[in-house]
């Protein structure tokens, strides 16, 4: 297969926006449909070329991007041991043509493909060199799900969230010890300075081009922090990890003498207690440590003499069940010489609502999920949130009970205002990129990091997902892109909402869309931004990069803006969802807590009836 790329069942379904079921109908009804050119049976490569072919014959709509082209032609120009390799090469290559390459080590390897280099550079004009890499690096995740652990952006988000916790508006340096890809530490923008140590060296370096892409001063190390700890004496103002779970060979024996564990040796089968201390050792006085735990790690008997000094000392603030059967999350916080330690630590299930977690951090050590230490400090020194949910008064219950049910009945969304048209009238289209070509919009992209400081306020891609204000500041200076009324701002994922208010600055990761108000409605084009990824008439989720490729209906003036009206709706049906969604969760799980509890009983005539 050498020089035509394979492609798996995903992408081409993918490619031709259909789903994996339809690609493997295809397979079984087609006898013309073509046969694997490598892979395995469980995974099978299909020539790129062949399929092209066999879609074009068969009068399959496919679309094959820039991207997808560059991320194919990579990776047939090697195996998939190396593949993480060509990933860092074609990041050092996108580096190198922004000029800023700089010391990073470069693999010890040149793919054999002349027209890679051009196509990368190609991909940069189109996209910027930090979102060229970002796509090709979500496919190489996606290609290898199985083998790479990606901590989820929301528990991500969370855990950096918590750490600048504590009176720290800004922090100097935030340190993962176990960095993997680098997710962790893009989550802390606010970082002056990132310091990550990864013991795969291709992980590490797909870091050190990821930070570097996104503007972040980092150093990324190679190597085991348990072992060879990259950064000796380091204290850090912030330590965040997503540790490896269930390593028995982390070297038990040649660290029994490791001054780092200063709450006690941790046993041979409880590698994440390690990290733990680790973690508190490389975080200065006062500052916190957030660290993704196995859920049995709060419970299990060999590491109750490590929890129970944890307590003790003040060192385990929070245990956090972040999402229904994930990982705990363990808040950690160094103490300061001679300070007291609280009373309390928070255990808490979020039931996969992470703003939970936070509202209750902010009550600690006061909260109701927080637990006195005191009823802790028993034989098993359980820290399962799961076993310390808290016993509620009828009244809180009844009222928490009520609020829910009637808010859930509430919110029942209304249809949007659409009519069925038959026959259908399909409409003519054209794509962002030739609607900018004609001067209808005008594309900006935000510096991927403004300067700190100063008092300009600036428009956040969480900001936009949840439709509020501005929420991060700037200093001012010609790097900053200043929003108007009118303007559309829309993320990489999808999220786009028009500008009301002007003063604000564009935030790193989000995009411009300057619609000429004769020409194209503000509120139409946010909507078809916002829908395209998710519907045939644009690109999807998988390759959400391409944005300028969205296709876009051609309509006047007057029936764009009718259009935006429906779209406005379709929005706020989308929010209704999501809101009735959280809602029915929290039914749901208060319903099983009640009748567990005494709280709740079935209905009288329900009961008799079961009567025998």
């Amino acid at each position: 297969m050498s020089g035509d790329p394979g492609v798996t069942a995903g992408d081409i379904a993918r490619l031709a926006r259909v789903g994996r079921a339809t690609v493997s109908n295809w397979r079984r009804r087609h006898d013309d449909f073509p046969r694997p050119a490598g892979g395995t049976a469980a995974s099978p490569l299909f020539s790129l070329a062949d399929v092209e072919d066999w879609l074009r014959r068969n009068g399959k709509p496919f679309e094959v991007s820039l991207g997808d082209r560059v991320w194919q032609r990579l990776r047939a120009s090697g195996d998939d041991f190396g593949l993480a390799d060509l990933v860092g090469w074609a990041g050092l290559r996108l580096l190198d043509l922004r000029g800023d390459a700089g010391q990073l080590p470069w693999p010890d390897l040149e793919p054999d493909d002349p027209g890679l280099p051009g196509m990368l550079a190609d991909l940069a004009a189109e996209h910027g060199h930090a979102a060229a890499f970002d796509l090709l690096l979500q496919r190489y995740v996606r290609a290898h799900s199985r083998r790479l652990g990606v901590t989820p952006a929301d528990v991500a988000g969370l855990m950096t969230r918590l750490v600048c916790r504590g009176g720290d508006t800004v922090l100097g340096t935030v340190l993962d010890p176990a960095c993997g890809l680098g997710t962790l530490l893009l989550a802390a923008p606010g970082a002056r300075r990132a310091l990550g140590q990864e013991s795969d060296p291709s992980a590490a370096r797909i870091a050190a081009v990821r930070l570097r892409l996104a503007g972040t001063p980092a150093e990324i190390v190679p190597g085991d922090s348990l072992r060879a700890d990259g950064f000796p004496g380091e204290a850090a103002d912030a330590v965040v990890c997503d540790p490896p779970f269930g390593d028995r060979a982390w070297g038990h024996e040649e660290l029994a003498g490791d001054p780092r564990w200063e709450y006690g040796l941790p046993p041979r089968g409880e590698p994440e207690l390690a990290w733990a201390q680790h973690c508190l050792a490389r975080v200065r006085p006062g500052g916190h440590a957030a660290v993704l735990m196995p859920a049995a790690a709060a419970s299990r008997r060999p590491g109750r003499r490590i929890r129970g000094n944890l307590l003790r000392a003040g060192a385990l603030r929070a245990v956090i069940t972040a999402a229904p059967g994930g990982p705990d999350l363990w808040l950690l916080r160094r103490p300061r010489p001679g300070e007291r330690p609280p009373a309390a630590v928070l255990l808490l299930d979020a039931g996969g609502d992470p703003a939970r977690a936070e509202d209750e951090l902010a009550r600690h050590p006061d909260g109701e999920f927080c637990v006195p230490v005191i009823d802790l400090l028993d034989d098993e020194v359980d820290l399962s949130p799961a076993r310390h949910r808290p016993r509620q008064t009828a009244e809180a219950f009844g009222r928490r009970f009520t609020e829910v049910t009637e808010r859930l009945r509430a919110t029942a969304p209304a249809p949007p205002g659409l009519e069925l048209r038959i026959p259908p009238r399909p409409l003519p289209v054209t794509t962002i990129s030739e609607l900018a070509k004609a001067g209808a919009v005008a594309i900006s992209h935000a510096p991927a990091r403004p300067p700190a400081g100063g008092g300009v306020p600036v428009l956040t891609v969480d900001d936009v997902r949840a439709g509020t204000g501005p929420s991060g500041t700037a200093a001012a200076g010609p790097g900053l892109i200043m929003l108007e009324s009118g303007d559309v701002v829309a993320t990489a994922a999808g999220s786009a909402r028009v500008v009301e208010e002007p003063g604000a600055a564009l935030g790193p990761h989000l995009t411009l869309y300057r619609p000429d108000p004769e020409r194209l409605d503000a509120h139409f084009l946010a909507g078809v931004l916002t829908f395209a990824h998710n519907t045939r008439t644009g690109t999807t989720s998988s390759s959400r990069m391409d944005v300028r490729r969205t296709r876009v209906p051609r309509l006047s003036l007057e029936r764009q803006r009718a259009y935006g009206r429906v779209l406005r709706e379709l929005t706020g049906l989308t929010e209704t969802l999501r809101e009735m969604s959280t809602l029915g969760e929290a039914l749901v799980r208060l319903s099983f807590d009640g009748l567990l509890d005494g709280h709740l009983g079935p209905r009288e005539d329900d009961a008799h009836r079961g009567q025998v």
